[in-house]
């Protein structure tokens, strides 16, 4: 084990996935979604959804999450996608942040794949945060278009 790894405190999974989802709302990142994988795949404990007015944006909001995950000395293991600004994935192990240019997300439907997973509320601090971002205008409007076919 590292003297990192060490040293750190340690935190459960929906502590790590809303910690990586503030960074998101940080960017303005909408419609959140924690599903929670646990028993339900040895992948992961959560999937963190996310979707972006645009493909810069998730560049952007993928690029937040890193440097926030980094700050927090959070071990990731993949990041792909990060500069195409379609579909982000970022695994952080037992969370997976998925960030969704918004038709790129409605194409793929991981909510209708998992449909059978529960949905995980988010803390309170959270939802507040969610609420704020939702009513702040974005400074990205929908010029990007990821193709689908």
């Amino acid at each position: 084990m590292s003297t990192l790894a060490k040293d750190r405190p340690k935190i459960d999974s929906k502590e790590k996935a809303e910690i990586l989802l503030k960074a998101a709302l940080a960017k303005k990142a909408t419609n959140p979604l924690l599903i929670r994988l646990e028993g339900l795949t040895s992948l992961t404990d959560y999937f963190l959804i996310v979707s972006a007015r645009s493909g810069k944006q998730v560049k952007a909001v993928a690029e937040a999450i890193l440097m926030d995950a980094r700050r927090h000395r959070l071990e990731r293991f993949s990041a792909e996608g990060v500069q195409e600004g379609g579909w982000a994935l970022l695994d952080y192990g037992d969370v997976v942040v998925h960030v969704f240019h918004k038709p790129v997300r409605e194409f793929y439907d991981l909510e209708g794949l998992w449909a059978e997973a529960p949905r995980e509320p988010f803390s309170d601090e959270i939802m507040m945060e969610i609420q704020a971002a939702a009513e702040s205008p974005s400074d990205e409007d929908d010029e990007w278009a990821f193709p689908i076919s």
